[in-house]
């Protein structure tokens, strides 16, 4: 999702309100343009992925065919992360090396951690487990950034782990998912590396490169992104819901448990990571949300091209549950932080 209107509203670090600062802004009560584009923005997002699923499983016959199209609708939605980065989200990384390289390793480790416990201890079929595991080793989800925002999160190391888990994704996820799901089926690491280098790394960069080139010109169009992204994200639901929808009938209890076990925990760790780490209240929240939300249309297509459609069914629930939770979560943290700074100071 889009971070320019977040980052345009972003003000000096402002007090924690449990300690330390927050690099995202600490109040939105002046902030009303902007909130009020994000809040819709997240608001409407899952929405519209809880729409897109509905109508892939129960239409699915009117979107055979589509598959083939997923691969270049992530790498759109990837081209449009790339047109939101700025040279300050790069300093920002340069700025705090240890806090986003804990939020990259906890987000590495937890989920595709979580994501093999969960399969074995559930002992889901062979292309279940490999599917939740795929999950699990994807890079940070695209609506990560929106929804620690609304969270009165940390939005900089927000942006920070997201763009640094995208980057290395192509040297990650492959050998994760080899050492992780290998048990359970071939895998193919060194085609699954040339996939993510075409449909993640490549368009970012690309969309990268496009702002700093003519960034006068994309300016302009930046507001438009959230809404583009959020659409694109929704067809790609749909495609992938549409494409095994028997399936998801069949299995569906099974499979939205170890989604809803795979996002809460995840949320929950990374969120503790954070307090553990004592890094304040507002990277905390960033840290939830970086952990727990992952890119679920990447790994909806690497499990579609690599193994198998049932595969796809973890990424596919993913997709549509990680939103409305994340958007659950922040509206509950956000509401936290507020009663917590209404508190009267105690008198010393």
């Amino acid at each position: 999702m889009h971070v320019e209107r977040m980052r345009q509203s972003e003000q000096a670090p402002a007090p924690s309100d449990e300690g330390g600062t927050a690099a995202g802004p600490a109040s939105h009560g002046d902030l009303p343009s902007s909130d009020r584009a994000a809040r819709r923005a997240v608001t409407l997002f899952p929405l519209l992925v809880v729409a897109a699923g509905a109508a892939g499983l129960f239409w699915p016959t009117h979107f055979t065919g589509w598959a083939p199209a997923v691969p270049w609708l992530l790498g759109l939605v990837m081209f449009f992360m790339g047109l939101t980065l700025a040279p300050p989200d790069f300093a920002a990384i340069a700025k705090r090396p240890w806090a986003v390289g804990l939020g990259l390793v906890a987000h590495y480790v937890i989920m595709p951690g979580l994501g093999w416990l969960i399969a074995t201890v559930l002992d889901l079929p062979p292309q279940l487990a490999a599917g939740v595991i795929l999950v699990g080793c994807a890079p940070s989800g695209t609506a990560s950034n929106v929804v620690t925002y609304l969270a009165r999160g940390d939005v900089a190391l927000s942006v920070s782990v997201a763009t640094v888990s995208t980057v290395l994704a192509p040297l990650v996820t492959p050998p994760l998912v080899l050492l992780l799901a290998g048990e359970f089926l071939d895998v193919d690491a060194g085609s699954m590396v040339v996939d993510i280098l075409k449909t993640v790394l490549a368009p970012v960069l690309g969309g990268l490169l496009v702002r700093l080139a003519v960034g006068r010109y994309t300016d302009r169009a930046l507001r438009l992104l959230p809404w583009l992204s959020a659409l694109t994200i929704s067809v790609i639901v749909l495609v992938v819901v549409s494409g095994s929808a028997a399936r998801i009938r069949d299995a569906a209890a099974l499979v939205l448990l170890a989604v809803v076990l795979h996002n809460g925990l995840g949320l929950a760790l990374g969120y503790a990571t954070g307090k553990l780490a004592r890094m304040g209240a507002p990277a905390s929240r960033a840290m939830a949300f970086e952990v727990g939300m992952q890119n679920s249309g990447l790994a909806a297509s690497l499990a579609t091209a690599h193994f198998s459609p049932a595969a796809a069914l973890p990424a596919a629930v993913f997709s549509v549950w990680h939103n409305v939770s994340g958007a659950i979560a922040a509206a509950w943290m956000s509401r936290a932080a507020r009663r917590r700074e209404q508190r009267p100071s105690p008198r010393g």
